[in-house]
């Protein structure tokens, strides 16, 4: 099969360079009350930064890596891992052939052994580095992995080179960014420094940094002659993810997934325009002989957020796991997916986010000056009408259409004016 040749020679490269934290470090036993439990894996926090709440990523990335399973060897390098939950559940729940923990904190790699105990029969690796010493060991090597888990504390920008070049051909990076401030529009310069764009404020300002963040994605890749593929892009609140496979080519005309947006804060209008067709900005709806001037973001990813066929396939994998589960030891299925990941999983599937226009429920209200409109009466009368539209799964309450800004807010008037009329 086309992978065996990439599979050992990365395998010689694992074993040429392995050193187990174990040589250094004295071992960390587990106590059998200070653990905490999720999906199946049973570890100890450490005092390092953790947020339970952060489930939802973990179990997506663990469904994800199961699909890569699906396809050949899993190697997973998990470039900061903490206390190690992602590692353990990438090899207990995915099946991972080999996976590199590391974390730039030596003192946390007590905890690390400790905690990856389980997975000592597989291949295994504890390292103590920073993100930008072992991306560029593994780049020295020609060391490539199928899931690549970036999840950084503040902007990953600068890591994103070096970790698309430790990613083999159709494997993924996971990043993840905490950067909440420059890519909303809230600091204009740092959205410069750290992202090479414009980043203004705007009413689906979650969608506009996930955006942001797929663009810089899309660009480096460019630059090495590749190709991306995003899988899917979500916000928990100012912590931004994005799944994309890495492509050995690019896709015919993908440049044209890169472009402007442009808001009239006047009016509200929003306008795209891709950066190979771009021209001068039509009038918005403002109807003044001189309209509010445009809050202009970008360069960022215009294209699809999701891919729903592969959303659709880890939620009939997860679906399968817990019956199994329930089955083998009477658990609920709660175990593998707890409800806010499938809840995010069936909204992420129902929403491919190939229009970057995106308006808030309450934006709408407040331009109205009435109460909001249902969301989904707002979905399908709009495509009743002709007009592309859903549900945004990026940031819940908000509509996504291409439908002209004029059609949107009178259908919003009228489906606010009937929900009042209900109402009273």
């Amino acid at each position: 099969m086309p992978w065996v040749g990439r599979v050992s020679g990365w395998v010689l490269g694992w074993v040429s360079g392995w050193v187990m934290a174990s040589t250094t470090v004295a071992p960390l036993r587990l106590t059998t009350g200070d653990h905490y439990c999720e999906g199946a894996a049973r570890l100890q926090l450490g005092s390092g930064f953790f947020r339970a709440a952060s489930r939802p990523s973990r179990d997506l990335g663990v469904l994800l890596a199961r699909t890569l399973a699906a396809q050949g060897p899993l190697q997973v390098l998990d470039l900061m891992a903490g206390c190690g939950i992602r590692a353990l559940r990438y090899g207990l729940e995915a099946g991972a052939d080999a996976i590199w923990a590391n974390d730039a904190d030596a003192e946390r790699l007590p905890l690390l052994q400790a905690n990856l105990e389980p997975l000592a029969a597989r291949q295994l690796r504890i390292t103590a580095h920073t993100a930008q010493q072992l991306l560029a060991d593994c780049f020295q090597r020609q060391q490539r992995f199928s899931l690549v888990d970036l999840d950084a504390f503040g902007c990953p920008t600068a890591l994103v080179p070096m970790a698309l070049e430790a990613v083999s051909f159709d494997g993924v990076l996971y990043l993840a960014s905490t950067d909440g401030r420059s890519p909303t529009g809230h600091d204009r310069p740092a959205a410069l420094r750290h992202w090479g764009a414009a980043a203004r404020s705007h009413p689906a300002s979650w969608e506009l940094a996930l955006r942001l963040q797929l663009g810089v994605v899309a660009r480096t890749a460019w630059a090495m002659g590749r190709g991306v593929e995003p899988l899917f892009s979500f916000s928990e609140g100012r912590t931004f993810r994005t799944a994309v496979r890495l492509l050995r080519q690019m896709p015919s005309h993908q440049e044209g997934q890169l472009g402007l947006v442009a808001l009239c804060h006047g009016c509200g209008e929003q306008q795209v325009q891709s950066l190979l067709r771009l021209r001068q900005w039509q009038r918005c709806a403002c109807g003044a002989d001189e309209p509010s001037p445009l809050a202009i973001s970008g360069p960022l990813w215009i294209g699809p957020l999701q891919q729903p066929s592969l959303l659709e396939q880890m939620g009939a994998m997860a679906d399968g796991g817990e019956r199994h589960e329930a089955e083998a030891d009477g658990r609920g299925a709660e175990r593998l997916l707890a409800r806010p990941s499938r809840k995010l999983l069936q909204a992420l599937a129902g929403d491919p986010g190939c229009l970057a226009r995106c308006w808030p429920t309450a934006e709408l209200a407040r331009r109205l000056q009435t109460g909001p409109p249902p969301l989904g009466d707002l979905v399908a009368s709009l495509r009743c009408q002709g007009h592309q539209a859903w549900a945004s799964g990026v940031m819940a309450g908000q509509v996504r259409s291409d439908a002209p800004w004029p059609v949107i807010l009178q259908t919003a008037r009228e489906l606010a004016d009937r929900a009042g009329a209900t109402a009273k």
